[in-house]
């Protein structure tokens, strides 16, 4: 099969389209073809040098993907060859093949073109995982979305508005703002003109934020808690604005508020399986009902992966940038 690789780490261009050995699946495993393939900053982040692949992990990026199951290995129930699926991956979508352990299957929801549904899985583990399961959203707050044009931040105002939450969203300019509001977002706030926290504070009658996701880190750290409502939860899943900062200790016993940090690649096989199966049980059913969608920016063809390297790192997408096999 052909793969896309990284002889060297570097910019786009380091990735190089190969012919490399086909994968086999292993026991709890299923072999997929691969239709779609979708671009992450992790994905960015590992053709630089800087994101090794966990141990055991294919080599080859690409974090989700779509496409058809091709071959059983043993110990495999509930699939069949033939059966359309989407997966969560810990490396190895950029190619036409991949190997993936049954458990981090999901099956394409109903009214999602095989293709797009490669736009699902790594963000909606992502927003379920830590605005749901860890942080616990519940009606009627609010929730606070760094990178709100994002396919992390496109998935989180939808499931946010899905279950009864105002959602406040950052966004770089007043296109981007607007799709977020098309999306559901109630609080469109310009990271370039507004500052955040007051726009928050306006916005809530001085409360705050109930929950927070946030992708930058450190930059965002300090102001982040001071965003946070009484009993607020942080989520920090990416460190686009460094990984180190001050965190004001008292600032979080006088909110009684909590800050947690997680990443989703490197997580047991069996926290995974549990992830997806909350996903399948709680968000599917939105997406086949037509309440929540996967939001397409662009495709572009898999061997041409450069290409959609340096559509997300120009930042002028929103929403999810493909890679697709056809």
């Amino acid at each position: 099969m052909y793969a896309i690789t990284i002889p060297e780490p570097g910019g786009p261009e380091a990735l190089v389209w190969a012919e490399v050995p086909d994968p086999v699946p292993g026991e709890g495993e299923v072999l997929v073809e691969v239709a779609a393939a979708a671009v992450n900053r992790a994905d960015v982040l590992q053709r630089q040098g800087f994101y090794n692949p966990p141990p055991g992990a294919s080599p080859y990026p690409g974090l989700e993907c779509s496409g058809r199951i091709i071959a059983l290995g043993t110990g495999v129930s509930g699939w069949s060859v033939g059966d359309e699926v989407c997966a969560l991956l810990s490396g190895g979508g950029y190619a036409q093949k991949v190997a993936v352990p049954a458990g981090q299957l999901l099956p394409v929801p109903d009214g999602v073109e095989l293709t797009d549904a490669a736009a699902l899985p790594e963000v909606v583990c992502t927003v379920w995982s830590n605005v749901f399961m860890v942080s616990q959203l519940r009606p009627g707050e609010t929730l606070l979305v760094h990178g709100g044009a994002s396919g992390i931040g496109t998935m989180a105002i939808q499931l946010g508005k899905a279950v009864g939450a105002k959602v406040a969203v950052t966004a770089g300019g007043p296109e981007k703002l607007a799709r977020c509001a098309e999306l559901g977002a109630d609080i469109l706030i310009d990271y370039r003109e507004q500052d955040f926290v007051d726009e928050v504070r306006k916005a809530t009658e001085g409360a705050g934020a109930d929950v927070i996701l946030d992708i930058m880190g450190a930059k965002y750290l300090e102001r982040n808690v001071q965003a946070l409502a009484v009993n607020g939860r942080l989520a920090v899943i990416g460190l686009q604005g460094g990984a180190k900062g001050e965190l004001n200790l008292g600032a979080l016993l006088t909110k009684r508020a909590a800050v947690t940090a997680t990443s989703l690649r490197g997580r047991p096989a069996s926290e995974k399986a549990a992830i997806v199966a909350a996903v399948r049980e709680h968000v599917w059913p939105l997406i086949s009902g037509g309440r929540v969608r996967p939001v397409v920016d662009r495709a572009v063809p898999l061997a041409d992966a450069a290409e959609g390297h340096r559509v997300l790192e120009a930042s002028t997408h929103v929403g999810k940038v493909l890679l697709t096999a056809g």
